[in-house]
C-alpha cells in the first residue's frame, strides 16, 4: 500500500476493521535465519598474589586488589589419582596408526643403576649427553624405577625455553590443586618447601645461580636433570652429581640396528653399520634412523611390480612399515645400501620415501623452527583428512622426538631438511599456521589449557611473522597481530605467563610495524599488567604510560580508563603518586618561567635615576591582588607540577611583598608629597638638620623681590603619632603666620618659601571650602586618604596687602581638613609666623578662612 498514506492495517487492524489475527507461535526447534547473536568475549577471572585479575580480551585486563572474600584457600596437594592424570597429560600423545616398536635400553645399565642410587639418597643428579645420545629414553626408564621413592611421586617437567621461575610454578601446579590461582612469591616458596618428589627435568637450559635458586626453593626434592654439554654447569656449592652419557659401542650399535629392522643383518649391512658407528660416534639416534632406511629398502626390494603400481612417492604405500618382508622380496630388483653420507644425514632420504602428508608436515615443522603442530591440527594445515597419520610415519623414522607433551624435530633434522630445500616458502607456511591458530585460539569452544599446549608452535609462528608485519588494507588486521591478540588472553587465563609475555612482546612489535595504534596500545597495557603481577613496578609504570598515550591518540576512552586504574594501583604499590610525573599519553606543557607582575610604576631600584619632577599630583597606590595563574596542563601534571608552581608562586609573592613594602615605605617617608623623593632631590648633597640651631643648613629659595625667611615655623601639634618634630606634624601656612605675628621686626609679608625636599608639604587647593561644622581636635585620629587626586594649582598664592595688627588678631579656631585636625591654638615661631595643616587660605581679602572667620 501507499507508504505516505498508511491504511488501517498499520494501525493494528485489518482492512475490514476487525482486530488482527494472532501470530502463530514459533517452534522452539525452528532455526532462526536472522542476524546471529554476537559471541561474548571470553573473560576469565583469576587471582594472582594479592591481585584480582580479570582477563578481558576486548579492552584489556582489569586488575585490582583482591577482596578478602575472593581470596582462595591455601592450595592442597593432589590425590594419587589426580597426580596420575597430571603425569599422563605431561607425556606426548600416542601417534595414530599401528603401535611403534619400542626399543629396549641397550648398554645403559650402569648409568641407570647409578642414577637410581643417587636419587634414593636424596641427591640431585645432572645427566649430560649430546643430542641424540638417548638421554630422554634413559630419563624415562629411571623415572619408572623411582616411582615409589618420594611421597609426592615423580614429577616430569620440560625445561625447553623455560626459566627457573617458570619451572617453580610448573612444579607447584604438578603437585597442588590451584585452579585459576597463581600464588605470590612468598606463598609459592612456602608451598614448595613442603613438596617431596623426584623431579625429572629434561632439556635444562640454564645453570649456575639460576639452578641454585631452583634447588634452594625445593629442599625436599631430588632432581634428575637432563642437559646438553653446552649448558652452563652447576655452581660448586650446589652439590649436584654429574653423570656423563657417552655413545654406544659397536656391538651395542649393531644390536640396536637389528632390533630396528627386526631381523638379522647381512654381512654387507653389518659392515655398513660399522662404518656408520665410526662416523656417528655411537649415537643411538643414528642407528634408529639407519634402521628406518633398511626397512624402506626392504619394502623397495619387495618387487618392482609394487613400485610400478603405486609409485615411490605416492600417498598410498603398499603394506605397513612394520610388516614382515615378503618371501619373494629377494627375487625382486636389488636395491643398493645407502651411502655413508646418506646414512650420516638420512633426513632427506627418509622424507623422500614418506607420504605427501608427512612431507607437508615436515615443511610446517621446518617453518616453525622445529616445532611440530599437534596431530589434531595437521588435517587443517595440510588439507588432508588423514594427515594426522603423518605423525606415526615421522616417529617411526626417527625424524621427530618427544619433548615434554609434544613432538619436535629430532636433533640435526632441521638443518638437513633445510639443506634439502624444505625451508623454501617457510614464510607462507608460517602464515598459514598463524591464520589457523588465530582462528582456533579465538574460538569459544577451545579452552585456555588447550591453547597453552600449543604455545610453542604459536610462539614459533609469531617469531617468524612479527618482524615481517606490515600495514594491511583498510579493515584488515595483520595476521601476526591477530594471532597475538587472540592467543595472549588464552595464555593469561591458562596461567602460562612465560608464553603470555612473549606473545605480548611479539604482538607489540608486529602492531608497531603495521601501524596499528589501537592494538599496540592493548599489548602495552597487557605488558604493564603482567609486570605488575610479577612485582616489576617500574616496568609496569612505563608500559601503562605508553598504553595510555597510544589510547589517547586512538581516542579509546574505555581502554584509557582501564589503563589509568592499573596505573593508580602501580602508584599505590610503589608509594609514588601518579601525579608526580606526567604520563606519556598526555600533552606535557613546555617549561614555563613564571615571574611576579611588576608594580604599576615599575620596580623601585636601590639607586633610582634622578629626574626632574614631571608630576606634582598626589600618587595613591592601590595594590590589586595578583591573580593566581591557572594551570594550562591537564590532570596528569598533578602534585609534581603543583609543587613546582607553589614554589614559584611563593618566590613571586615574597618578591611582591618586598616591592610593596618598599613602595609603602617611600610613600610614608614622603609625607604624601605629590612627587617621588627622587624627583625632588637635586644634584647637591642632601640637607641635614644641624645640632646647634635646628636649621637644615641649606640655602633658602628667594622669591622675585621677596625676602628670605629667618626660620621655619613649626606647629605645636605633635600629629597622629603624638611625637613632635616628626614628618607627620602639620605645617602652618604663610597667611596664618602673618596674622599671628607679633614681632615688630616683621616685614608684614608672609613667608611663602617652598619647604625643603626632606619635609614636603601638600600643595594648596584652589577649591578649598570653609568648614561648617568644626570638630574638636583629637591627636589620635588618623588622616583619611583622599578619594581623588588633587589637581595642581594653576596660580601661585598672592601675598596679602593689608598688614594685620595686634588688635585685629582673630581668635584662634579649629579647622577640619583632609589631612586631619590641627591644634586649637597656633604656636608662635621665631619669625612670628604660623601655618595650619588644614585647607589653605584664600589670597583675597574677605575670603572666609578655615575657621569660619573672614580675613581682612
Amino acid at each position: 500500500m501507499d507508504p505516505n498514506n498508511p491504511g488501517p492495517e498499520e494501525y493494528g487492524r485489518d482492512g475490514d476493521g476487525h482486530a488482527p489475527r494472532q501470530r502463530p507461535p514459533r517452534e522452539s526447534l525452528t532455526s532462526d535465519f536472522g542476524q546471529p547473536a554476537p559471541v561474548l568475549a571470553r573473560t576469565v577471572q583469576l587471582v594472582s598474589g594479592d591481585f584480582l585479575l580479570t582477563v578481558n580480551p576486548v579492552d584489556g585486563s582489569e586488575i585490582e586488589p583482591c577482596p578478602p572474600a575472593e581470596r582462595p584457600a591455601r592450595p592442597v596437594k593432589l590425590t594419587e589419582a589426580e597426580r596420575a592424570e597430571t603425569e599422563r597429560a605431561a607425556r606426548p600423545p600416542v601417534p595414530p596408526g599401528p603401535a611403534l616398536p619400542e626399543f629396549p635400553l641397550t648398554a645403559r645399565q650402569d648409568e641407570r643403576e647409578k642414577l637410581v642410587r643417587l636419587l634414593a639418597r636424596g641427591r640431585s643428579v645432572r645427566l649430560t649427553g649430546p643430542a641424540g645420545s638417548g638421554r630422554t629414553r634413559l630419563l624415562d626408564v629411571v623415572a619408572e624405577d623411582c616411582a615409589d621413592l618420594a611421597p609426592d611421586g615423580v614429577v616430569r617437567l620440560d625445561g625447553h625455553r623455560r626459566s627457573a621461575d617458570d619451572l617453580l610454578y610448573d612444579l607447584f601446579y604438578a603437585v597442588h590443586s590451584a585452579p585459576l590461582y597463581r600464588p605470590g612469591r612468598d606463598e609459592l616458596a612456602d608451598c614448595l618447601r613442603e613438596v617431596g618428589a623426584v623431579v625429572v627435568l629434561d632439556d635444562l637450559g640454564f645453570g649456575g645461580a639460576a639452578l641454585d635458586e631452583l634447588l634452594d626453593a625445593t629442599p625436599e626434592c631430588a632432581f634428575l636433570l637432563g642437559a646438553t654439554p653446552d649448558v652452563p654447569a652447576p655452581s660448586a656449592d650446589s652439590a649436584v652429581e654429574e653423570v656423563v652419557l657417552d655413545g654406544l659401542d659397536r656391538a651395542a650399535g649393531l644390536d640396536l640396528l637389528e632390533r630396528a629392522v627386526d631381523r638379522d643383518l647381512t654381512e654387507d649391512e653389518s659392515n655398513w653399520a660399522g662404518d656408520l658407528w665410526f662416523e656417528s660416534e655411537g649415537l643411538p639416534l643414528r642407528f634408529v634412523q639407519a634402521g628406518a632406511l633398511l626397512r624402506q629398502r626392504d619394502r623397495l626390494r619387495a618387487g618392482t611390480s609394487a613400485v610400478d603400481e603405486f609409485g615411490v612417492f605416492e600417498d598410498v604405500w603398499p603394506g605397513d612399515p612394520s610388516d614382515e618382508l615378503p618371501a619373494d622380496a629377494v627375487d625382486g630388483e636389488e636395491i643398493p645400501l645407502p651411502s655413508l653420507g646418506e646414512a650420516a644425514a638420512p633426513a632427506p632420504l627418509l622424507a623422500a620415501r614418506l607420504s605427501a602428508s608427512a612431507r607437508a608436515t615436515l615443511r610446517f615443522a621446518v617453518a616453525l623452527g622445529g616445532e611440530l603442530p599437534h596431530q589434531a591440527h595437521l588435517p587443517a594445515l595440510v588439507g588432508d583428512t588423514h594427515a594426522d597419520a603423518a605423525l606415526g610415519e615421522l616417529a617411526a623414522c626417527g625424524l621427530v622426538a618427544p619433548a615434554g607433551s609434544r613432538y619436535r624435530l629430532a636433533a640435526g633434522v632441521p638443518a638437513q631438511l633445510e639443506a634439502a630445500g624444505y625451508a623454501d616458502g617457510a614464510q607462507a607456511q608460517a602464515r598459514t599456521a598463524a591464520q589457523h591458530y588465530a582462528w582456533w585460539a579465538g574460538h569459544p569452544s577451545v579452552t585456555p589449557e588447550r591453547v597453552c599446549a600449543e604455545a610453542d608452535a604459536v610462539l614459533a609462528a609469531l617469531a617468524v611473522l612479527s618482524p615481517l608485519a606490515s600495514a594491511a588494507e583498510e579493515g584488515e588486521t595483520d595476521v601476526a597481530v591477530q594471532l597475538a591478540r587472540t592467543a595472549a588472553p588464552a595464555f593469561a587465563a591458562g596461567l602460562h605467563w612465560n608464553a603470555w609475555e612473549r606473545t605480548l612482546r611479539a604482538g607489540a612489535e608486529a602492531a608497531r610495524l603495521a601501524g596499528d595504534v589501537a592494538e599496540e596500545a592493548y599489548f602495552h597495557h597487557e605488558l604493564g599488567i603482567h609486570a605488575l603481577c610479577a612485582g616489576e613496578l617500574d616496568r609496569a609504570r612505563a608500559e601503562l604510560e605508553a598504553s595510555i598515550g597510544l589510547r589517547g591518540a586512538a581516542a579509546d576512552k574505555r581502554g584509557t580508563v582501564a589503563g589509568r586504574r592499573a596505573l593508580a594501583l602501580v602508584s599505590d604499590r610503589s608509594g609514588i603518586p601518579v601525579a608526580l610525573a606526567p604520563t606519556a599519553g598526555e600533552e606535557v606543557p613546555d617549561a614555563q618561567y613564571e615571574e611576579s607582575a611588576s608594580p604599576p610604576r615599575g620596580v623601585p631600584t636601590a639607586f633610582p635615576e634622578l629626574q626632574p619632577p614631571t608630576d606634582t599630583g598626589l600618587i595613591v597606590h592601590r595594590t590589586s591582588p595578583v591573580p593566581t595563574p591557572i594551570p594550562t596542563s591537564k590532570a596528569g601534571v598533578g602534585l609534581k607540577g603543583l609543587a613546582r608552581r607553589n614554589l614559584v608562586a611563593a618566590g613571586a609573592g615574597a618578591l611582591l611583598v618586598a616591592v610593596l613594602g618598599t613602595v609603602v615605605t617611600l610613600g610614608a617617608t614622603s609625607e604624601n608629597n605629590p612627587g617621588t623623593p627622587s624627583e625632588n632631590v637635586g644634584v647637591n648633597p642632601s640637607a641635614s638638620q644641624g645640632a646647634d640651631d635646628g636649621s637644615l643648613g641649606a640655602d633658602r629659595r628667594t622669591e622675585e623681590g621677596g625676602d628670605t625667611g629667618d626660620a621655619t615655623s613649626r606647629p605645636a601639634d605633635p600629629g597622629p603619632d603624638g611625637a613632635p618634630g616628626t614628618s607627620d606634624d602639620p605645617t602652618p601656612t604663610a597667611t596664618e603666620s602673618g596674622e599671628a605675628s607679633a614681632d615688630p621686626s616683621d616685614t608684614g609679608k608672609p613667608d611663602d618659601s617652598t619647604p625643603t625636599p626632606s619635609t614636603p608639604t601638600r600643595p594648596p587647593s584652589s577649591s578649598a571650602k570653609p568648614s561648617t561644622s568644626p570638630k574638636p581636635s583629637d591627636p589620635t585620629d588618623k588622616p583619611t586618604e583622599p578619594t581623588e587626586e588633587p589637581t595642581e594649582p594653576t596660580e601661585e598664592p598672592t601675598t596679602p596687602t593689608t598688614e594685620p595688627t595686634d588688635d585685629d588678631t582673630p581668635p584662634p579656631a579649629t579647622s577640619d581638613s583632609a589631612s586631619g585636625p590641627t591644634s586649637s591654638t597656633p604656636t608662635q615661631t621665631e619669625s612670628g609666623t604660623s601655618s595650619s595643616a588644614s585647607a589653605p587660605q584664600s589670597s583675597e581679602a574677605g575670603t572666609p578662612s578655615s575657621s569660619g572667620t573672614t580675613v581682612i
